[in-house]
């Protein structure tokens, strides 16, 4: 069950992101709202993840999902740049979680 807790809160991660972004530095209150929100509960089943994963898995695997996630959204929702140099980067993360997922001991 940590793993799902795990994914999700990545997932939120992304989420907050976004919105934050979407929240013109918080000055549209349904963004933000939805910012908050997203965060504390990202935060919240991290936490959870935690209770079982060690330490450096969780939270390694949480900012990667963050980064590739946002890395996402953003070129598919917001128009930024896709290079080969950055798809490699993101490739490179992914690989860099799931490296840490096989060596990870529960």
């Amino acid at each position: 069950m940590a793993w799902v807790y795990l994914l999700v809160a990545g997932a939120l991660e992304v989420v907050w992101a976004y919105t934050m972004k979407l929240s013109n530095g918080f000055t549209r209150p349904v963004p933000v709202v939805i910012t908050l929100v997203a965060m504390i509960a990202s935060f919240g089943l991290l936490s959870m993840a935690m209770r079982d994963l060690p330490l450096g898995t969780a939270y390694t695997v949480w900012t990667g999902i963050g980064a590739v996630g946002a890395f996402i959204v953003g070129v598919v929702f917001l128009g930024e740049h896709l290079s080969a140099g950055r798809v490699l980067a993101a490739a490179l993360i992914v690989a860099g979680l799931v490296l840490m997922k096989w060596t990870s001991v529960e």
